[in-house]
């Protein structure tokens, strides 16, 4: 199969839609659809494209390596084709002949200016780039100290397009524009959040932001006013309902979650940081630690979600599930 048909068919197994893809990966609708109908010519630089792949591959649990090599293998062959369309442009390019050419002091003198001139350059080059000046960050959201209601916050702020980025050690996707925008889950407290930024010249710049998170409001409005953890006025639990508790220890841990088809959260969350979902008829997981994501179905601790340190991918728990 080529690039784009494996690609198709592993959207097809999982039943993902090409939007659903670009939520949680965040590359764009049509950068995925050249990818699957195999158009190179519409899509940017080698470097972005191995990165849409990398992300591409995490997000379906597939050796990102294969799909790597093999977008280098067609791309590799489409190049070719296209230069065996042109054959005019290798024509026009006549070999130079030398066999008149008489070298004379003055040319020596001129050629060997022009290679010190050239030299000098690359080294003035080279110097330049070894004393860069560290690429800008700035932090739009959220403010310093500010008070963030519930566990979650959004990190938003621009950096240089070309840059590596990493929210506490996490690396995260910067788009075209050096934009990016991540959701952090903290747990209740003060919390500081470590954003920092590499430049291809190995300088970086480093920002931090403290915030104050709430102290369990979601688990407040689940309880009655007795106290009794009972979600219906008769003092009833509602069984038509699942829930889960995610937990994650240590951090940080890429998390995306999704409630009845509906993805409900999708971001990075912190060590010790919980978040609770519910569910009319089944919640799926979607961990980049499964050993280090703890779970509680249902009000009952069934420990991590895999003894695996790698990524797990649609883990579901529906009504059905006993543990």
């Amino acid at each position: 199969m080529t690039l784009g048909e494996k690609l198709k068919k592993l959207r097809a197994d999982k039943r993902i839609s090409l939007g659903e893809i670009s939520r949680v990966t965040r590359i764009q609708i049509i950068y995925l659809e050249s990818l699957e109908e195999g158009d190179y010519n519409s899509l940017p630089a080698d470097v972005y494209v191995k990165g849409f792949l990398r992300s591409y591959a995490d997000f379906m649990g597939v050796e990102e390596k294969a799909l790597v090599k093999l977008y280098e293998k067609e791309r590799g062959i489409k190049n070719h084709l296209e230069r065996s369309k042109n054959p005019q442009k290798e024509k026009k390019k006549e070999p130079i002949s030398i066999s008149s050419f008489v070298f004379t002091p003055k040319k020596i003198v001129l050629v060997s200016s022009v290679l010190l001139v050239f030299l000098g350059v690359f080294y003035l080059y080279r110097e330049i780039g070894s004393f860069a000046d560290s690429p800008r960050l700035l932090i739009l959201s959220p403010q310093a100290n500010a008070a963030v209601d519930g566990n979650s916050v959004t990190v938003e702020g621009v950096t240089d397009k070309d840059a590596k980025l990493f929210v506490n050690d996490q690396p995260i996707l910067v788009n075209d524009d050096g934009k990016f925008r991540e959701t952090i889950t903290m747990q209740p407290g003060v919390s500081t959040i470590n954003v920092k930024s590499v430049n291809k010249f190995d300088k970086e710049s480093v920002a931090s932001v403290t915030v104050k998170s709430g102290s369990g409001e979601e688990v407040a409005g689940e309880m009655d006013v007795n106290g009794n953890g009972e979600n219906n006025t008769d003092g009833s639990k509602n069984n038509d309902e699942i829930n889960m508790e995610l937990r994650v220890d240590p951090g940080p841990v890429w998390l995306s979650v999704e409630a009845d088809g509906s993805l409900v959260f999708s971001g990075t969350m912190l060590t010790g940081a919980t978040q609770t979902f519910k569910g009319n008829d089944k919640i799926v997981i979607n961990s980049g630690k499964g050993n280090a994501t703890f779970l509680k179905f249902n009000g009952k601790d069934i420990g991590p979600l895999s003894q695996d340190p790698g990524a797990v991918r649609g883990a579901t728990f529906n009504k059905d599930t006993k543990y």
